[in-house]
């Protein structure tokens, strides 16, 4: 068997050199100054955005003008929030600096057109991700920094117990959401009637409800959970456990600038593999110098230019997690237990976690 084997491997070796002088084809490999990344030579397309954007100096984000938890100004006038700090991310990769970001404050029927118009970078003002807006509008979501889903807030004293007892209630509603569409859907569905009291903005319906101008407010379950935090009586109204929608947040941008878009995505994948690989802000520092781990060097910028790839440094990620911070960090801080809305981490817990959610990243290599 052998000898047959080297036989037949000498007949084919044979007939390759008096092959008519035909040499084998070598596929180029590009030679591109860029990143070495699996052994291909690559460099990032330019990005027209990131280009202005060094240009000018700073980020300009478009926020929610004042949601407790997600996007509000301090009693200094600084902008604080859970957005707020996906926008001093993405600063953070492109400049080395969270606060090169300016924020501004954008209502909900003027989001779209705000980013559409390139009146900003950047739109990260819990927004949900849907089919229409993804497809329709010439924009681009991100990735996905909040799973959340729509309810209602009720005042206890109604002894309400679901969503379905409703029928001929007076419902707040903020205009340009996708809350109007899913509140319709919701009591068409059941051949239930209400009344919609259709407002401008949070804030409106925050107050009409509180002055029962409505019997109840609906919007995404967290930003009710914000708004009840500064009621003047949060502890006598309660988030009915209907949730009645899908509501993906996330950070949006143009659909014309894929390297951006990727910039964006990769900030937030970033603070998601921070929280994975058990970064923090304060510990980041010395693991860059210590880690053995290879998805944690390549992440913090010590093996390989990966940042290169996006038309940024080598340790934009590192920057990330020192200045702003891991998932878990951001998270805490703004809307979990050391915030005053105190969300559980739910489905926005990591995917490996002892009680499991939805957050997950690709792999960084």
């Amino acid at each position: 068997m052998i000898r047959r084997l080297a036989a037949a491997g000498l007949a084919i070796l044979t007939l390759s050199a008096c092959d008519g002088g035909s040499k084998p084809v070598a596929t180029p490999t590009p030679v591109l100054k860029g990143a070495d990344v699996s052994g291909v030579r690559y460099k990032a397309t330019t990005s027209k955005v990131l280009t202005a954007v060094r240009k000018r100096g700073y980020v300009t984000c478009g926020v929610n003008p004042g949601l407790p938890g997600f996007a509000f100004p301090d009693i200094r006038g600084n902008w604080r929030g859970f957005d707020v700090d996906i926008c001093r991310a993405v600063a953070a990769a492109v400049f080395g600096d969270a606060d090169k970001v300016r924020f501004t404050p954008i209502n909900a029927q003027d989001r779209f057109s705000a980013l559409q118009k390139g009146q900003i970078d950047l739109l990260s003002r819990n927004t949900s991700w849907s089919y229409s807006r993804d497809t329709g509008l010439g924009l681009d979501f991100a990735a996905i920094t909040y799973f959340d889903g729509q309810g209602f807030l009720a005042p206890k004293a109604l002894g309400l117990t679901s969503a379905q007892e409703l029928a001929g209630a007076r419902i707040c509603v903020q205009a340009g959401t996708a809350s109007q569409d899913n509140l319709n859907d919701f009591f068409r569905a059941r051949g239930l009637n209400y009344k919609a009291v259709v407002v401008a903005s949070e804030a409106e319906a925050r107050r009409l409800y509180e002055n029962d101008g409505c019997d109840v407010f609906t919007a995404d379950i967290s930003a009710l959970a914000g708004s009840r935090s500064v009621l003047n009586n949060p502890g006598a109204h309660v988030i009915l456990p209907d949730v009645i929608s899908k509501e993906p947040l996330g950070p949006v941008v143009r659909q014309n600038d894929p390297v951006w878009a990727d910039i964006v995505r990769w900030t937030v994948y970033a603070t998601i593999l921070g929280e994975e690989l058990g970064l923090t802000s304060k510990t980041v520092a010395q693991a860059r110098e210590t880690a053995s781990d290879p998805q944690t060097r390549r992440l913090l910028g010590v093996d390989g230019d990966y940042g290169a790839l996006l038309g940024l440094k080598k340790d934009w990620a590192y920057q990330v997690i020192r200045q702003v911070g891991a998932y878990h960090e951001i998270f805490r801080r703004d809307i979990g237990s050391d915030s005053s809305l105190k969300l559980d981490r739910g489905l926005n817990a990591l995917w490996n976690a002892p009680k499991p959610g939805l957050l997950y990243a690709p792999p960084f290599r």
